[in-house]
Protein backbone atom coordinates (compact mmCIF):
# COMPACT_ATOMS: atom_id res chain seq x y z
CA UNK A 1 0.00 0.00 0.00
CA UNK A 2 1.27 3.04 -0.98
CA UNK A 3 -0.48 6.56 0.47
CA UNK A 4 0.33 10.13 -1.38
CA UNK A 5 -1.24 13.36 -0.98
CA UNK A 6 -2.51 15.12 -4.05
CA UNK A 7 -2.89 18.96 -4.48
CA UNK A 8 -4.30 21.27 -7.39
CA UNK A 9 -1.93 22.47 -10.20
CA UNK A 10 -2.54 25.58 -9.61
CA UNK A 11 -1.21 27.72 -6.53
CA UNK A 12 -4.74 27.91 -4.81
CA UNK A 13 -5.12 31.41 -2.76
CA UNK A 14 -4.92 30.48 1.36
CA UNK A 15 -8.69 31.50 2.28
CA UNK A 16 -11.61 30.58 4.32
CA UNK A 17 -14.64 29.57 2.78
CA UNK A 18 -17.71 30.26 5.12
CA UNK A 19 -20.43 27.28 5.35
CA UNK A 20 -23.50 28.27 4.57
CA UNK A 21 -26.69 27.55 6.65
CA UNK A 22 -27.75 24.42 5.12
CA UNK A 23 -24.40 23.15 5.36
CA UNK A 24 -24.61 23.75 8.90
CA UNK A 25 -27.38 21.31 9.21
CA UNK A 26 -24.92 18.51 8.39
CA UNK A 27 -23.24 17.54 11.32
CA UNK A 28 -19.69 15.67 11.21
CA UNK A 29 -19.93 12.78 8.81
CA UNK A 30 -18.43 10.92 6.29
CA UNK A 31 -19.99 9.24 2.96
CA UNK A 32 -17.87 6.53 0.89
CA UNK A 33 -18.45 5.97 -3.08
CA UNK A 34 -16.86 3.39 -5.07
CA UNK A 35 -16.61 2.32 -8.93
CA UNK A 36 -15.69 -1.00 -9.70
CA UNK A 37 -13.53 -1.84 -12.85
CA UNK A 38 -13.29 -4.78 -14.93
CA UNK A 39 -10.90 -4.02 -17.69
CA UNK A 40 -8.26 -1.18 -17.72
CA UNK A 41 -5.16 0.12 -18.96
CA UNK A 42 -1.62 -1.79 -17.57
CA UNK A 43 -2.69 -0.65 -13.63
CA UNK A 44 0.67 1.39 -13.38
CA UNK A 45 -0.55 3.70 -16.35
CA UNK A 46 -3.83 3.34 -14.89
CA UNK A 47 -2.65 4.91 -11.58
CA UNK A 48 -0.75 7.54 -12.70
CA UNK A 49 -3.57 8.75 -15.47
CA UNK A 50 -5.87 9.06 -11.94
CA UNK A 51 -2.95 11.07 -10.11
CA UNK A 52 -2.78 13.21 -13.03
CA UNK A 53 -6.26 13.95 -13.86
CA UNK A 54 -6.78 14.36 -9.99
CA UNK A 55 -4.23 17.30 -10.04
CA UNK A 56 -6.10 19.28 -12.34
CA UNK A 57 -9.92 18.42 -11.35
CA UNK A 58 -8.84 19.72 -7.73
CA UNK A 59 -8.49 23.21 -9.34
CA UNK A 60 -12.03 24.08 -10.17
CA UNK A 61 -12.79 21.88 -7.04
CA UNK A 62 -10.23 23.47 -4.52
CA UNK A 63 -12.30 23.34 -1.60
CA UNK A 64 -11.76 19.40 -2.20
CA UNK A 65 -8.31 19.82 -1.45
CA UNK A 66 -8.52 22.14 1.82
CA UNK A 67 -9.64 21.14 5.54
CA UNK A 68 -12.44 21.98 8.06
CA UNK A 69 -11.27 24.14 11.05
CA UNK A 70 -13.24 25.84 13.40
CA UNK A 71 -14.07 29.57 13.51
CA UNK A 72 -14.12 32.21 16.65
CA UNK A 73 -17.56 30.86 17.10
CA UNK A 74 -16.66 27.09 17.53
CA UNK A 75 -18.53 26.55 13.73
CA UNK A 76 -16.88 24.70 10.83
CA UNK A 77 -15.60 26.43 8.21
CA UNK A 78 -13.26 25.44 5.10
CA UNK A 79 -9.54 26.51 5.10
CA UNK A 80 -9.14 26.39 1.59
CA UNK A 81 -5.29 25.99 1.96
CA UNK A 82 -4.55 23.29 -0.82
CA UNK A 83 -2.92 20.80 1.94
CA UNK A 84 -4.09 18.21 -0.60
CA UNK A 85 -6.26 14.71 -1.06
CA UNK A 86 -5.04 11.98 0.61
CA UNK A 87 -4.07 9.14 -2.31
CA UNK A 88 -3.92 5.43 -1.49
CA UNK A 89 -2.71 2.56 -3.93
CA UNK A 90 -3.68 -0.70 -2.63
CA UNK A 91 -3.50 -4.01 -3.79
CA UNK A 92 -6.36 -6.66 -3.05
CA UNK A 93 -6.04 -10.74 -3.24
CA UNK A 94 -9.19 -10.94 -4.94
CA UNK A 95 -11.03 -10.95 -8.15
CA UNK A 96 -13.80 -8.61 -8.53
CA UNK A 97 -16.32 -11.90 -9.45
CA UNK A 98 -15.53 -12.70 -5.95
CA UNK A 99 -16.22 -9.31 -4.21
CA UNK A 100 -19.56 -9.78 -2.39
CA UNK A 101 -21.17 -6.10 -3.06
CA UNK A 102 -24.46 -7.77 -0.88
CA UNK A 103 -22.60 -7.69 2.28
CA UNK A 104 -20.25 -4.03 1.73
CA UNK A 105 -19.76 -3.89 5.41
CA UNK A 106 -17.40 -6.84 5.21
CA UNK A 107 -15.70 -6.70 1.38
CA UNK A 108 -16.16 -2.56 0.84
CA UNK A 109 -15.75 -0.80 4.27
CA UNK A 110 -12.15 0.50 5.09
CA UNK A 111 -11.12 -1.74 2.16
CA UNK A 112 -11.90 -0.63 -0.78
CA UNK A 113 -13.60 2.46 0.43
CA UNK A 114 -10.93 4.31 2.37
CA UNK A 115 -11.59 5.92 5.92
CA UNK A 116 -10.73 9.48 5.85
CA UNK A 117 -8.56 10.66 8.38
CA UNK A 118 -7.70 14.41 7.58
CA UNK A 119 -9.26 16.97 5.25
CA UNK A 120 -12.09 16.89 2.97
CA UNK A 121 -11.75 13.71 0.79
CA UNK A 122 -9.54 10.68 0.41
CA UNK A 123 -9.48 8.55 -2.53
CA UNK A 124 -7.99 5.11 -2.89
CA UNK A 125 -7.37 2.95 -6.17
CA UNK A 126 -7.21 -1.09 -5.49
CA UNK A 127 -5.69 -3.26 -8.00
CA UNK A 128 -7.53 -6.85 -7.95
CA UNK A 129 -5.54 -9.82 -8.77
CA UNK A 130 -8.21 -9.99 -12.36
CA UNK A 131 -6.95 -7.01 -14.16
CA UNK A 132 -9.67 -5.02 -12.84
CA UNK A 133 -9.31 -1.94 -10.35
CA UNK A 134 -11.98 -0.17 -7.72
CA UNK A 135 -11.83 3.58 -7.18
CA UNK A 136 -12.98 4.42 -3.59
CA UNK A 137 -13.40 7.95 -2.65
CA UNK A 138 -14.85 9.43 0.97
CA UNK A 139 -16.06 12.77 1.66
CA UNK A 140 -16.55 15.32 4.47
CA UNK A 141 -20.39 15.49 3.64
CA UNK A 142 -20.40 18.82 5.67
CA UNK A 143 -18.78 20.27 2.40
CA UNK A 144 -21.38 18.62 -0.30
CA UNK A 145 -24.27 17.17 -0.82
CA UNK A 146 -24.70 13.82 -3.58
CA UNK A 147 -25.35 16.37 -6.09
CA UNK A 148 -22.14 17.99 -5.27
CA UNK A 149 -19.69 14.98 -5.49
CA UNK A 150 -21.44 13.65 -8.63
CA UNK A 151 -20.34 17.11 -10.03
CA UNK A 152 -16.64 16.51 -9.14
CA UNK A 153 -16.60 13.18 -10.30
CA UNK A 154 -18.14 13.61 -13.64
CA UNK A 155 -15.06 16.70 -14.32
CA UNK A 156 -12.29 14.18 -12.64
CA UNK A 157 -13.26 11.67 -15.72
CA UNK A 158 -13.62 14.39 -18.23
CA UNK A 159 -10.16 15.54 -16.88
CA UNK A 160 -9.01 11.84 -17.76
CA UNK A 161 -10.07 11.88 -21.10
CA UNK A 162 -8.79 15.14 -22.25
CA UNK A 163 -12.45 16.86 -22.25
CA UNK A 164 -13.72 20.05 -21.18
CA UNK A 165 -15.36 20.67 -17.80
CA UNK A 166 -19.05 20.15 -18.68
CA UNK A 167 -19.95 21.80 -15.27
CA UNK A 168 -17.63 24.19 -13.34
CA UNK A 169 -18.71 24.78 -9.60
CA UNK A 170 -19.39 27.82 -8.76
CA UNK A 171 -19.03 28.41 -4.38
CA UNK A 172 -21.39 31.57 -4.47
CA UNK A 173 -22.39 31.38 -0.66
CA UNK A 174 -24.41 34.29 -1.02
CA UNK A 175 -27.42 32.91 -2.84
CA UNK A 176 -27.96 30.93 0.28
CA UNK A 177 -27.92 34.38 2.81
CA UNK A 178 -30.56 34.69 5.09
CA UNK A 179 -33.19 37.58 4.79
CA UNK A 180 -32.09 40.40 6.96
CA UNK A 181 -33.61 40.16 9.27
CA UNK A 182 -33.83 36.48 9.43
CA UNK A 183 -37.81 35.19 9.21
CA UNK A 184 -39.56 33.83 12.26
CA UNK A 185 -41.51 30.46 11.41
CA UNK A 186 -42.38 27.95 13.70
CA UNK A 187 -43.12 25.44 11.21
CA UNK A 188 -39.68 24.69 11.25
CA UNK A 189 -39.54 23.59 14.78
CA UNK A 190 -41.53 20.62 13.90
CA UNK A 191 -38.62 19.85 10.85
CA UNK A 192 -35.12 21.05 12.96
CA UNK A 193 -33.96 20.64 16.50
CA UNK A 194 -31.22 22.97 18.50
CA UNK A 195 -28.91 20.20 19.68
CA UNK A 196 -29.13 21.62 22.93
CA UNK A 197 -33.29 20.40 23.08
CA UNK A 198 -32.20 16.93 22.97
CA UNK A 199 -31.65 14.90 26.16
CA UNK A 200 -28.87 13.38 27.09
CA UNK A 201 -27.86 10.27 25.34
CA UNK A 202 -28.79 7.31 27.52
CA UNK A 203 -25.80 5.29 26.91
CA UNK A 204 -26.94 2.35 29.99
CA UNK A 205 -29.46 1.51 26.60
CA UNK A 206 -28.15 -1.28 24.32
CA UNK A 207 -27.74 -0.06 20.64
CA UNK A 208 -27.61 -1.84 17.61
CA UNK A 209 -25.22 -1.29 14.73
CA UNK A 210 -26.68 -0.48 10.94
CA UNK A 211 -25.80 -2.72 8.60
CA UNK A 212 -25.13 -2.31 5.13
CA UNK A 213 -26.81 -4.27 2.09
CA UNK A 214 -26.97 -4.02 -1.54
CA UNK A 215 -29.90 -4.95 -3.62
CA UNK A 216 -31.43 -4.49 -7.03
CA UNK A 217 -34.83 -3.89 -8.03
CA UNK A 218 -35.82 -4.67 -11.48
CA UNK A 219 -37.92 -1.88 -13.21
CA UNK A 220 -41.29 -3.82 -14.13
CA UNK A 221 -41.24 -4.31 -9.93
CA UNK A 222 -40.72 -0.47 -10.28
CA UNK A 223 -43.27 0.20 -12.47
CA UNK A 224 -45.38 -2.10 -10.61
CA UNK A 225 -44.99 0.02 -7.03
CA UNK A 226 -45.60 3.06 -8.99
CA UNK A 227 -49.19 1.72 -10.28
CA UNK A 228 -50.04 0.59 -6.72
CA UNK A 229 -49.19 3.63 -5.40
CA UNK A 230 -51.42 6.00 -7.80
CA UNK A 231 -54.68 3.94 -7.39
CA UNK A 232 -58.32 4.78 -6.47
CA UNK A 233 -58.24 8.41 -8.11
CA UNK A 234 -54.33 9.37 -6.73
CA UNK A 235 -52.37 12.00 -9.20
CA UNK A 236 -49.42 9.25 -10.35
CA UNK A 237 -46.72 9.13 -7.83
CA UNK A 238 -43.01 9.56 -8.49
CA UNK A 239 -41.50 6.21 -8.83
CA UNK A 240 -39.12 7.45 -5.31
CA UNK A 241 -42.41 8.33 -3.84
CA UNK A 242 -43.96 4.76 -4.31
CA UNK A 243 -40.40 3.12 -3.25
CA UNK A 244 -40.71 4.79 -0.08
CA UNK A 245 -44.43 4.35 0.56
CA UNK A 246 -43.09 0.56 -0.27
CA UNK A 247 -40.54 0.38 2.30
CA UNK A 248 -42.45 2.87 5.13
CA UNK A 249 -44.70 -0.40 5.21
CA UNK A 250 -42.46 -2.64 5.10
CA UNK A 251 -40.37 -1.07 8.63
CA UNK A 252 -44.32 -0.45 9.89
CA UNK A 253 -44.01 -4.52 10.35
CA UNK A 254 -41.22 -4.49 12.88
CA UNK A 255 -43.01 -6.22 15.96
CA UNK A 256 -41.01 -4.33 18.94
CA UNK A 257 -43.33 -2.61 20.71
CA UNK A 258 -42.75 0.89 19.22
CA UNK A 259 -46.23 2.68 17.99
CA UNK A 260 -44.77 4.91 15.34
CA UNK A 261 -42.66 5.05 12.36
CA UNK A 262 -40.94 8.19 11.17
CA UNK A 263 -39.60 8.34 7.78
CA UNK A 264 -37.79 11.20 5.85
CA UNK A 265 -37.06 11.90 2.34
CA UNK A 266 -33.75 13.93 1.30
CA UNK A 267 -35.02 16.75 -1.16
CA UNK A 268 -32.60 18.47 -3.06
CA UNK A 269 -33.17 22.46 -3.45
CA UNK A 270 -31.47 23.08 -6.34
CA UNK A 271 -34.67 23.04 -9.15
CA UNK A 272 -36.45 24.91 -6.27
CA UNK A 273 -34.92 28.29 -6.03
CA UNK A 274 -36.86 30.28 -8.63
CA UNK A 275 -34.95 32.30 -11.12
CA UNK A 276 -36.50 35.59 -10.93
CA UNK A 277 -34.81 35.48 -7.31
CA UNK A 278 -31.22 35.05 -8.59
CA UNK A 279 -31.80 37.60 -11.07
CA UNK A 280 -29.12 39.65 -9.10
CA UNK A 281 -26.39 37.33 -9.68
CA UNK A 282 -26.20 37.82 -13.32
CA UNK A 283 -25.80 34.02 -15.19
CA UNK A 284 -25.46 32.40 -12.24
CA UNK A 285 -27.69 28.69 -12.21
CA UNK A 286 -28.01 27.10 -9.23
CA UNK A 287 -27.01 23.72 -11.16
CA UNK A 288 -23.54 24.38 -10.42
CA UNK A 289 -23.60 25.25 -7.00
CA UNK A 290 -21.24 23.45 -4.84
CA UNK A 291 -22.41 22.23 -0.95
CA UNK A 292 -25.12 21.30 0.43
CA UNK A 293 -28.68 22.04 -0.94
CA UNK A 294 -31.07 19.60 0.74
CA UNK A 295 -33.84 19.42 3.07
CA UNK A 296 -34.82 16.34 5.26
CA UNK A 297 -38.97 16.83 5.51
CA UNK A 298 -40.42 13.89 7.25
CA UNK A 299 -43.28 12.55 8.40
CA UNK A 300 -44.67 9.95 11.56
CA UNK A 301 -47.33 7.42 11.80
CA UNK A 302 -49.15 4.77 13.75
CA UNK A 303 -47.60 1.52 12.54
CA UNK A 304 -50.56 -0.74 13.16
CA UNK A 305 -52.37 2.23 10.52
CA UNK A 306 -49.63 1.76 8.60
CA UNK A 307 -49.94 -1.89 8.25
CA UNK A 308 -53.12 -1.86 7.47
CA UNK A 309 -53.35 1.13 5.00
CA UNK A 310 -53.15 0.24 0.74
CA UNK A 311 -49.93 1.62 -1.11
CA UNK A 312 -52.08 4.29 -2.76
CA UNK A 313 -52.65 5.57 0.89
CA UNK A 314 -49.18 5.97 2.08
CA UNK A 315 -47.91 7.20 -0.74
CA UNK A 316 -50.61 9.80 -0.47
CA UNK A 317 -49.10 10.37 3.27
CA UNK A 318 -45.60 10.55 1.85
CA UNK A 319 -46.40 13.15 -0.28
CA UNK A 320 -48.15 15.38 2.39
CA UNK A 321 -44.72 15.65 4.17
CA UNK A 322 -42.30 15.60 1.31
CA UNK A 323 -44.65 18.53 -1.07
CA UNK A 324 -44.61 21.48 1.59
CA UNK A 325 -40.35 21.17 1.01
CA UNK A 326 -40.66 21.59 -2.97
CA UNK A 327 -40.26 25.45 -2.68
CA UNK A 328 -37.91 28.31 -2.94
CA UNK A 329 -39.85 28.86 0.09
CA UNK A 330 -38.79 26.12 2.14
CA UNK A 331 -35.53 26.26 1.64
CA UNK A 332 -35.34 30.13 2.78
CA UNK A 333 -37.56 29.19 5.39
CA UNK A 334 -34.53 26.45 6.48
CA UNK A 335 -32.04 29.27 5.79
CA UNK A 336 -33.70 32.21 8.07
CA UNK A 337 -34.30 29.13 11.03
CA UNK A 338 -30.95 27.77 11.00
CA UNK A 339 -29.86 31.85 11.11
CA UNK A 340 -31.58 32.69 14.30
CA UNK A 341 -30.29 29.49 16.33
CA UNK A 342 -26.83 30.50 15.22
CA UNK A 343 -24.40 29.41 16.85
CA UNK A 344 -25.79 26.69 17.89
CA UNK A 345 -25.62 23.38 16.27
CA UNK A 346 -29.22 21.87 14.82
CA UNK A 347 -30.04 18.70 13.91
CA UNK A 348 -32.88 17.73 11.35
CA UNK A 349 -36.11 15.78 13.41
CA UNK A 350 -35.78 12.32 12.08
CA UNK A 351 -32.69 12.42 13.14
CA UNK A 352 -33.06 13.17 16.91
CA UNK A 353 -34.37 10.61 19.10
CA UNK A 354 -35.92 12.38 22.46
CA UNK A 355 -36.54 9.68 23.96
CA UNK A 356 -36.27 5.85 24.48
CA UNK A 357 -40.29 5.20 23.41
CA UNK A 358 -39.67 7.02 20.07
CA UNK A 359 -40.30 4.43 17.01
CA UNK A 360 -38.53 3.42 14.02
CA UNK A 361 -36.50 5.94 11.54
CA UNK A 362 -35.65 5.91 8.26
CA UNK A 363 -34.58 8.51 6.01
CA UNK A 364 -34.43 7.68 1.68
CA UNK A 365 -32.07 9.60 -0.87
CA UNK A 366 -32.75 9.64 -4.34
CA UNK A 367 -29.68 8.88 -5.73
CA UNK A 368 -31.00 8.60 -9.66
CA UNK A 369 -28.93 11.36 -10.60
CA UNK A 370 -25.52 9.21 -9.75
CA UNK A 371 -23.72 9.43 -12.98
CA UNK A 372 -22.45 5.74 -12.76
CA UNK A 373 -22.17 5.63 -16.67
CA UNK A 374 -19.98 8.80 -16.76
CA UNK A 375 -17.64 7.69 -14.82
CA UNK A 376 -15.22 6.74 -17.56
CA UNK A 377 -11.24 7.58 -16.94
CA UNK A 378 -10.03 5.98 -20.23
CA UNK A 379 -10.74 2.39 -20.04
CA UNK A 380 -14.67 2.21 -19.97
CA UNK A 381 -17.66 2.76 -17.78
CA UNK A 382 -18.17 1.35 -14.30
CA UNK A 383 -19.38 -2.16 -13.99
CA UNK A 384 -20.48 -1.04 -10.88
CA UNK A 385 -21.32 2.07 -8.69
CA UNK A 386 -22.51 3.08 -5.65
CA UNK A 387 -22.50 5.19 -2.65
CA UNK A 388 -21.64 3.96 0.73
CA UNK A 389 -22.49 4.98 3.95
CA UNK A 390 -20.46 4.09 7.11
CA UNK A 391 -21.97 5.55 9.81
CA UNK A 392 -23.21 4.90 12.95
CA UNK A 393 -26.77 5.83 14.95
CA UNK A 394 -29.87 4.35 14.57
CA UNK A 395 -31.69 5.81 12.04
CA UNK A 396 -31.48 4.14 8.66
CA UNK A 397 -30.62 5.62 5.40
CA UNK A 398 -31.45 4.29 1.69
CA UNK A 399 -30.47 5.41 -1.61
CA UNK A 400 -31.79 3.81 -4.95
CA UNK A 401 -29.62 4.54 -7.69
CA UNK A 402 -29.55 3.57 -11.38
CA UNK A 403 -27.94 0.20 -12.61
CA UNK A 404 -25.30 0.10 -15.16
CA UNK A 405 -27.73 -2.32 -16.61
CA UNK A 406 -29.39 0.90 -18.34
CA UNK A 407 -32.71 -0.64 -18.43
CA UNK A 408 -34.57 1.02 -15.88
CA UNK A 409 -33.57 -1.34 -12.74
CA UNK A 410 -32.12 0.07 -9.85
CA UNK A 411 -29.42 -0.60 -7.65
CA UNK A 412 -30.47 -0.13 -3.63
CA UNK A 413 -27.79 0.85 -0.92
CA UNK A 414 -29.34 0.13 2.77
CA UNK A 415 -27.86 0.93 6.02
CA UNK A 416 -30.33 -0.58 8.38
CA UNK A 417 -31.00 -2.07 11.55
CA UNK A 418 -30.15 -6.13 11.33
CA UNK A 419 -34.14 -6.33 12.36
CA UNK A 420 -35.28 -3.85 9.28
CA UNK A 421 -33.10 -5.95 6.82
CA UNK A 422 -35.20 -9.18 8.11
CA UNK A 423 -38.15 -7.06 6.94
CA UNK A 424 -36.69 -6.28 3.43
CA UNK A 425 -36.02 -9.74 2.89
CA UNK A 426 -39.07 -11.29 4.16
CA UNK A 427 -41.92 -9.01 3.47
CA UNK A 428 -39.89 -7.09 0.16
CA UNK A 429 -38.60 -10.76 -1.03
CA UNK A 430 -39.93 -10.05 -4.17
CA UNK A 431 -38.69 -6.68 -4.72
CA UNK A 432 -35.54 -6.24 -3.09
CA UNK A 433 -32.86 -9.10 -4.58
CA UNK A 434 -29.65 -9.64 -3.53
CA UNK A 435 -26.89 -7.80 -5.50
CA UNK A 436 -24.81 -10.75 -7.36
CA UNK A 437 -21.72 -10.93 -9.53
CA UNK A 438 -24.13 -13.30 -12.21
CA UNK A 439 -26.47 -10.07 -12.24
CA UNK A 440 -23.55 -7.84 -13.28
CA UNK A 441 -22.40 -10.04 -15.52
CA UNK A 442 -18.99 -10.39 -13.84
Amino acid sequence: MKRDVIAAAMPVHDHWLPMSNLDLLLPPLDVGVFFCYKNCLPLDESVNILKKSLVEALGPFYPLAGEIVQNNLLEPELHCNNRGVDFIHAHADVELNNIDLYHPDEFVEKKLVPLKKQGVLTVQVTELTCGGLVIGCTFDHRVADAYSINMFLTAWAEIAQSKPISSFPSFRRSVLNPSRPPVVNTFYNKQFFPLSSLPPPQSSLPTNPLISRIYYIEAKDISYLQTQSSLNGNPKRSKLMSFTAFLWKIIAECEDGFKSCKMGVVVDGRGRFDKLSLSNTMSFSMQNYFGNVISIPSGEANSSELKEMSLDLVAKKVNEFVSPALSEEHFRGVIDWVELHRPEPVVAKIYAKMDENDGEAIVVSSGQRFPVNSIDFGWGKPHFGSYHFPWGGQVGFVMPMPSTRNNGDWIVCMHLLQKHLDLVETKGLNVFKPLTSSYLNV
